[in-house]
């Protein structure tokens, strides 16, 4: 089988993944009506290409926070990558080095950090945490990772609790016995509530800037008030994110809120997204609207399921050049060049 496109994967993954493991990481919270608009919600913005323009030199680079990436995709943060193939989170940062791409390590990783920076050496990792309520395990968590050469802290906003994946609950999904997270193994000696902190404010992230020198990245804003209260608390980023659709059902999809969260922060920070890329004119669509770089979450799964490694690759040159290609397509030969003349939102 022609792997030609995004979705051709996922037909894959669908096909040869065990029921309960897709339906994790196809769920969406209760109907599913934000995960599915994520996706929707891009059909709804047209180019304005510009034609006649010289795109005969191409260049997709950009830089996340200074860092040099080869074109304005990321890894987004997913737990359990083994649930996809064997080697989980270590193919994944291996694809992303290979590819000069960002990849955010979960907290929820199959690999510990250790193995993860192990696997791909010099490379370009942020990690993601959720502050639990022992917070001694937050604190050891976010010591190691900045030790081991991770580059950001993206912190995850949006979950004080966990939202109702209706799939999850009829199959009671639960990892094998032979997986664990092992970035908390022994964690749950130290605190048998080893459980999300849902007291968590905003006054937590001066508590994250005393234990680390890394730059702080608020993933899951959706709103202009919270943009300005990331702003005011010494975030360097934003990740626009409804966390795939997974957790409140109803909200915006993420490229119809990239709009006022990049109005609201007026450059002061880097705005990223992620939710419903699956093809490079998607991305082209974002970064029109304001964003610096797009994560992929399903997709980066999807990929790992084809072929590990080298399939997580593919589904990220495919991207890449697909890219490419709408930037050369609206007349863009540069980065740069994108900006919101490229778009507009259909009449329909």
């Amino acid at each position: 089988m022609a792997m030609v496109c995004l979705s051709d994967f996922e037909v894959y993954a669908k096909k040869y993944l065990p029921k309960t493991t897709w339906d994790f990481f196809a769920a969406g919270a209760d109907d599913g009506t934000t995960r599915d608009d994520n996706i929707l919600a891009y059909k709804r913005i047209r180019f304005r290409p510009r034609v006649l323009r010289d795109v005969s030199v191409m260049d997709v680079r950009t830089k996340l926070l200074g860092t040099e990436i080869s074109f304005p995709v990321g890894i987004a943060p997913t737990g359990f990558h083994q649930l996809a193939c064997p080697d989980g989170e270590k193919s994944t940062a291996r694809a992303a080095k290979a590819m000069n791409v960002c990849y955010i390590a979960s907290t929820y990783s199959t690999s510990s950090l250790e193995e993860i920076s192990a696997a791909a050496p010099s490379s370009f990792q942020w990690f993601q945490l959720y502050i639990h309520r022992n917070r001694a395990v937050s604190k050891q968590l976010v010591q190691q990772a900045e030790a081991l050469g991770f580059q950001g802290l993206v912190l995850t906003a949006d979950l004080p609790y966990t939202g109702k994946r209706r799939d999850d609950v009829r199959n009671g999904f639960r990892l094998p016995p032979y997986m664990s997270l092992k970035n908390l193994e022994g964690a749950f000696e130290v605190c048998k509530m080893m459980s999300l902190d849902p007291s968590v404010t905003w006054n937590d992230i001066h508590w994250l800037q005393s234990l680390t020198h890394l730059p702080i990245i608020i993933k899951g804003i959706l709103t202009k008030e919270d943009a300005e209260l990331a702003v005011r608390h010494g975030a360097q980023g934003i990740i626009v994110s409804n966390h795939g659709g997974r957790q409140l059902d109803g909200g915006p999809a993420t490229i119809d809120a990239l709009v006022e969260v990049v109005e609201a922060v007026q450059g002061r920070v880097e705005v990223y997204l992620d939710g419903g890329i699956r093809k490079g004119s998607d991305v082209l669509k974002a970064l029109a609207l304001g964003a610096r770089c797009v994560f992929i979450g399903r997709p980066a799964l999807w990929g790992l399921a084809y072929k590990g490694e080298e399939g997580l690759q593919d589904v990220l040159r495919i991207l890449c050049d697909e890219f490419r290609l709408s930037m050369a397509l609206t007349g863009c030969s540069n980065v740069s060049e994108i900006g919101s003349h490229l778009v507009q939102y259909s009449k329909l």
